[in-house]
């Protein structure tokens, strides 16, 4: 079959969307690829098309290599969905599962074989591969999360540095190196580190334009995702982010009691429990997920429809990685983070006191800088945010048509320009609610030189608390029993608000004027930077607060279950139908021991029950629906449609 009959008979999608149709057919004819791509923007069929392509022309056997393994699960799953012979070997399969499945890989019964990279550079695997490389069988390897491979990715992963193996011993068959978050330097750490420096790159568009990006201060952050959650995203699934295992039950039960399925996920938890949790997330609607950085890679569900960030991650690639989990399906999605002085000092501790080089530091905290960056920025958030990875926003454009296993629209092929100055996306907090800006360079230059005269006198730092108790003027027992009150700056800056200076000063810090002393209780220090601020040569902006106090009470509501929502408008008999074809996939994804959206998307029966088939010929051309799925579930679907 064509790439294009791959794709309409096996997948059931009448085209291809963006760059996915270049980099299949320089993929099926041998060539190697380097291919950046959202999250949720179909990066599977960018190398499961060829690969099925290939195995058909004779060449044999395609390997996915992922660390993933909640990936590797849904993803067999799906392609044993459209008919498709894949398989996976991870840690989930017994010894007797495993060597069933290496055997059917040795008699060229599966199309892709997905394994982890930990496998791959075994010995034993090795010599199964030399043996399949000999007979001409091994047809594409590909390299999924490749952005592991960098030590300046936010997720690097020493054993993906072995798979330099593959160029070295398996000589022509093509490798692509697939990611969604990379940088230019980790870009080009990724093409050395795999010896891909010959490969075609294909860049899409980083823009999820169904995704709202919102930022706000802390004030009292759970109360303000309480209220979040409640007001917006009320029955809906969503994703929390915290740093710590603690806050991360801690934030569950405060969900939990307020009326919110949540569950909480961290690595502390056993194995067993963070599996049943990650399968009622996946498997149940309206679920929240409280969780660490530990949870979400290879998470595909589709109707993800919230991630909240409490506390801020390490980089933009980071949370690019984290909030691309919202919105798969292409429906409005919102990226929500509360963030203050506090997060700022913690993850510069974090860098200060890594046993990194100093390069590497370095790196890490120009990362962070353009996070904070976009944090307080008064201008555009998805303008800022595209251009950090080298796209000016609008320039590269977003395909229309419905989502591809689960995904939203993925935009084309680009490359790295300027970003427009005064863009706006109209779908951010600063475009829909324009920020207030005020200038805090004399109240910046008023702490500065208040942290010198307090060291002068006292010959000792103090922390951010006591600097902002001294500027106000508040004489408290610790600024009497150093007599700091007799300071020349006492009080200089009443006319601020804590928060407007406290603001300031993670702007000082951001910016390398102050630095925070991790080992002696987080004390603060001017540093060369300083002096600039100081004189008045370079200037602090800041955006007003726009956070509103925090509501003393949540509404507590049980809740009875997510209201039916809809891709797309449908009327009262629509809903029904629809409704109906929920429930009837619930069931089926039950019997197959599959998420439910592997059976059928979203959209996919919306677009059946806005149909309202009677007839098989009346459920061709339903973007989603393949020969095997038709052939499957055709007879079910026009029972549960005329709902008997």
């Amino acid at each position: 079959m064509s790439f294009q009959q791959i794709l309409s008979e096996v997948f059931g999608y009448a085209q291809f969307r963006g760059p996915q149709q270049a980099i299949i057919e320089h993929v099926g004819a041998g060539g190697d690829a380097l291919v950046l791509m959202p999250t949720g923007g179909g990066k599977s069929l960018c190398y499961q098309i060829p690969a099925i392509a290939r195995q058909q022309a004779g060449h044999g056997v395609t390997i996915v290599i992922s660390p993933l393994i909640a990936l590797m699960h849904d993803q067999v799953g799906a392609l044993h969905e459209a008919g498709v012979s894949a398989a996976f070997l991870n840690s989930t399969l017994s010894g007797e599962e495993a060597y069933q499945v290496e055997q059917r890989l040795m008699r060229g019964e599966i199309t892709l074989l997905y394994a982890a990279p930990e496998r791959i550079t075994t010995p034993r695997f090795l010599a199964q591969l030399d043996s399949l490389f000999e007979r001409g069988q091994l047809s594409l390897f590909a390299i999924d999360e490749a952005h592991c491979v960098s030590q300046w990715g936010h997720d690097f992963r020493p054993e993906y540095r072995a798979l330099t193996v593959l160029h070295e011993r398996f000589a022509g068959v093509p490798r692509m190196a697939l990611t969604a978050t990379a940088d230019d330097l980790t870009r080009a750490d990724i093409l050395e580190r795999l010896q891909l420096e010959d490969a075609r790159a294909f860049v899409s568009s980083f823009d999820r334009p169904n995704i709202r990006y919102s930022i706000v201060e802390k004030r009292d952050s759970t109360q303000q995702l309480l209220r979040f959650i409640e007001r917006e995203h009320e029955g809906e699934a969503g994703i929390v982010y915290c740093q710590s295992r603690r806050k991360v039950e801690d934030i569950a039960q405060t969900l939990v009691d307020a009326g919110i399925k949540a569950l909480p996920y961290h690595a502390g938890f056993d194995a067993k429990v963070r599996q049943t949790h990650q399968d009622r997330f996946l498997r149940e609607e309206g679920i929240v997920m409280v969780a660490t950085i530990a949870f979400g890679m290879g998470i595909d569900k589709p109707d993800v429809r919230f991630v909240a960030h409490l506390d801020m991650p390490k980089n933009i690639e980071g949370y690019y990685q984290e909030t691309g989990r919202a919105g798969r399906d292409g429906l409005p999605a919102e990226a929500w983070m509360g963030y203050g002085l506090q997060d700022v000092v913690n993850q510069r501790r974090m860098i200060d006191e890594s046993p990194a080089g100093e390069e590497f530091k370095q790196v890490m905290r120009g990362k962070l800088d353009a996070l904070l960056g976009l944090a307080e920025a008064t201008d555009c958030r998805r303008v800022r945010l595209l251009s950090y990875f080298g796209e000016t926003y609008g320039s590269l454009p977003s395909a229309a048509g419905p989502p591809q296993s689960g995904h939203g629209p993925l935009g084309g092929q680009g490359g790295h320009e300027v970003p427009t100055v005064g863009a706006k996306c109209g779908n951010c907090d600063n475009c829909l609610h324009p920020p207030a800006v005020w200038d805090g360079t004399d109240a910046a230059r008023k702490l500065l030189s208040t942290i010198y005269r307090i060291q002068q006198m006292s010959g000792i730092s103090f922390g951010a608390g006591h600097l902002m108790d001294i500027v106000r003027g508040k004489t408290t027992e610790k600024v009497t029993q150093h007599a700091h009150e007799r300071l020349s700056t006492f009080g200089i800056g009443a006319n601020f608000t804590e928060l407007q200076l406290r603001g300031v000063l993670r702007q000082l810090i951001a910016m390398g004027a102050v630095a925070v002393d991790a080992q002696a209780f987080n004390t603060l220090q001017l540093t060369e930077q300083s002096r600039a601020v100081l004189k008045g040569e370079v200037g602090v902006r800041l955006r007003e607060s726009v956070s509103g106090p925090a509501d003393k009470k949540v509404r507590r509501s049980a809740r009875l279950g997510a209201v039916v929502k809809a891709p797309i408008n449908l009327d009262s008999e629509g809903l029904m139908r629809y409704s109906a074809l929920k429930a009837w996939r619930a069931q089926v994804a039950k019997e197959h021991n599959l998420p439910a959206y592997v059976i059928f998307h979203d959209a996919t029966l919306a677009a059946i029950a806005q149909r309202a088939p009677q007839s098989l010929d009346d459920l061709q051309g339903i973007s989603g629906i393949g020969t095997k799925k038709l052939e499957a579930y055709a007879q079910e679907v026009l029972r549960v449609v005329a709902l008997d």
